[in-house]
């Protein structure tokens, strides 16, 4: 079976940050089978752009505004992608308990992507895997923007990097 290729964004934060899709992220967006972004993307038009490159599925961050919930965005989403049930929500809250949390609140996923702290994270836990790309534009402390990439092969996660784009 062929494997699906997902590059995961988030909190891109347009139109402050992301003027358009930076250079190395689009690398990654050319290949990509399916692209997930976990919130604050803070204008409808960066979807619209991703959508470019391949399907996207969205939900809403607590920057998003009307735009971005017309365009298609709710609050949670949980999807197959190539037999792999995946989750998605902006804010997975503080970090104690977060495998534990994301397992009740989607007992049904085998990953969750979430956004937020601008962190990128890979943990398993509580028959879990948590996922949080960073963020390609706005790194905060992190020594470089990043994005997520998700190999799915047979109905598993086969690999899952954090990849730097600054």
């Amino acid at each position: 079976m062929e494997g699906v290729k997902v590059v995961v964004l988030s909190d891109t934060h347009a139109p402050r940050r992301w003027k358009s899709c930076p250079l190395a992220v689009a690398e990654h967006l050319r290949h990509a089978d399916a692209i997930l972004h976990a919130g604050d993307v803070c204008t409808a038009g960066v979807l619209t752009e991703l959508s470019g490159y391949a399907p996207v599925h969205a939900v809403l961050g607590n920057n998003d505004g009307p735009d971005v919930a017309a365009w298609g965005a709710p609050e949670t989403l949980e999807l197959d992608l190539g037999g792999l049930a995946v989750a998605m929500i902006h804010d997975s809250g503080q970090a104690a308990g977060r495998t534990r949390r994301m397992r009740r609140r989607f007992p049904g996923a085998d990953l969750v992507v979430f956004g937020h702290s601008h962190i990128p994270m890979d943990l398993t836990g509580d028959g879990i895997r948590v996922f949080n790309p960073g963020s390609p534009t706005d790194r905060r402390r992190q020594p470089h923007g990043t994005i997520g990439i998700l190999d799915i092969r047979d109905g598993r996660l086969a690999e899952a990097r954090i990849v730097p784009v600054t």
